[in-house]
Parts: C-alpha cells; structure tokens; sequence
C-alpha cells in the first residue's frame, strides 16, 4: 500500500510540474477578482507613490470610455461579464500603464501626454486589457510559489505569504513587471480587440515607435521611460510584430485612418 501511495505522489508530483511548464494557473477567475480589489484598495492607500486624479471626470471618464468601447466591441474579450474592469487614471510625469488580476488598469498621466492620438491610447488599454484576460500575473505567482503555497493562501491558510506577495507588488513594480512572453502576447491580442472596433487595430506601434525614436535622439533611455522598460521589456522588432499580426489577420488597414488625432490633442490640453 506504501508503495503505491509513492507512486501516486510521484506522478502527482510530475502532472503538477508538467501543469507549470504550460503555464498553469492555479487561481480562480473569482481569485483574479478578489486579489485585484485587495491590490486596488492598497494603491489607494499609498497616494504619495500612486496619486490617483481625482475630481477629473473629464479625463477619468475620456480614458474608461475607451477601455469600455474596447471591452463591449470586441467579442474576443471573454471575461467582460466576470471581471469588474475599472480605469483609473495616476497623476505623474511617469510614461507608463499596468494592470492588476480582475482587469484593474492604471494609466499615468505622462504616458498620455506621451503620445499623440486617441488611437495609440486605444491600443494601450487594449494591452493592458489582455494582460488580465490572459490572467498573465496570477499566472506568474502560480508559477513562482508553487502550488500548494498558492491553494493555501487562497484558502486563507497561509497569511504571511500573502503579505509578502502584496509587499513585493509594490517593490521595484514587483510582479507587474512582465516576461517578454507575455508582453507579445499582450501585443498581439491588442491588435485582435481592436479589429472590431472604430480604431487602426495595429495603433500601438505608434507608441513603441515612440519610445524607440525618443531612445535613439538621446542616446539613452529617457528617465520617465524607465518605469515602462522595466515592467514592458521593449524588444525591438515589436513595431515590426505589429506589421506581421496585421498581415497574418488579413486585416488591410490603413494606419492614417482611425486615429483620431485632432480629437485627442483636445483632450490632451485638458491633462494636469
């Protein structure tokens, strides 16, 4: 009977090990939900690292009503009606947006006065909306803790390893920081929500553009980008990417189309 006890947890042991390697993720999409309104409630309470505008609706109101538009016209979003999806936006010159489980994305004020039309604002939040959908972080925590470490927190058995989890979010961008894995797959899903919407599908390239442009005129990695490079590595064929998803999708679009620029620098004037 010892016997074949050692064998069941030895072949325990290799299915679970094997579920790692593939990237498995043992929280619920409920769990996603929930650490997501506990990470939430802990970037409200530290305003000195993450001043939330506030008082704005103006431009709290322009940046979720893109994220919505994205959320209700693309039918490749599946998890529109389980996760809250909530917009918020932080007051910094940082140039930078990140999302946590459960579809909580934050955009900085200086990543908006970064770019130049609604359109790459669009392929942004498009990004960071794959980042939940794809369930990237949790996923992360799966892979590094373990998991019996992960069942036992989420069944509220271990409450340290909590605290350090919820630490270490908050140190250096902790988890938030994304493997390269990931941030294509982000990219690519980005051009996907946006093929049914009234925006160029590829528009994030003007961002990556961007960054690529600004690096290249100073010789060195701009200050206020630092904070993206580090939770968005930014390789560099990721424009070209772009190019290869359009083409493999047959989706013909015109990148002078869809932009919404005028629209945007209205909207740009109004930022803090």
């Amino acid at each position: 009977m010892k016997k074949i006890y050692l064998i069941f947890v030895s072949l325990l042991l290799i299915a679970v090990s094997i579920i790692y390697s593939c990237g498995a993720n043992i929280f619920s999409l409920e769990d996603d939900v929930k650490f997501g309104q506990d990470i939430d409630q802990e970037i409200k309470s530290r305003p000195g690292e993450f001043p939330l505008l506030r008082n704005r609706p103006d431009i709290t109101g322009y940046v979720s009503t893109i994220g919505k538009y994205i959320i209700n016209n693309s039918p490749k979003i599946q998890y529109k009606n389980i996760f809250p999806y909530e917009f918020q936006v932080i007051n910094d010159t940082i140039i930078n947006a990140f999302c946590t489980p459960g579809g909580f994305i934050y955009v900085y004020t200086g990543l908006m006065k970064f770019i130049d039309n609604e359109a790459t604002l669009a392929g942004v939040l498009a990004h960071e909306i794959a980042h939940a959908e794809k369930r990237h972080m949790t996923q992360r925590l799966t892979s590094y803790y373990g998991v019996s470490i992960i069942t036992s927190i989420i069944l509220g058995n271990n409450p340290s390893t909590l605290a350090e989890i919820m630490a270490n979010l908050f140190v250096g961008i902790g988890f938030l920081a994304n493997s390269r894995a990931d941030e294509k797959e982000a990219d690519n899903y980005s051009i996907r929500y946006l093929a049914t919407t009234k925006y160029f599908p590829g528009a994030i390239k003007f961002f990556f553009q961007k960054i690529y442009d600004e690096q290249k005129r100073k010789g060195e990695v701009p200050g206020a980008l630092e904070r993206i490079l580090s939770t968005h590595p930014l390789a560099a064929d990721r424009v070209e990417n772009v190019y290869i998803q359009l083409k493999e999708l047959k989706l013909n679009a015109d990148s002078t189309k869809g932009i919404f620029f005028e629209e945007y620098q209205q909207f740009k004037a109004k930022l803090p």
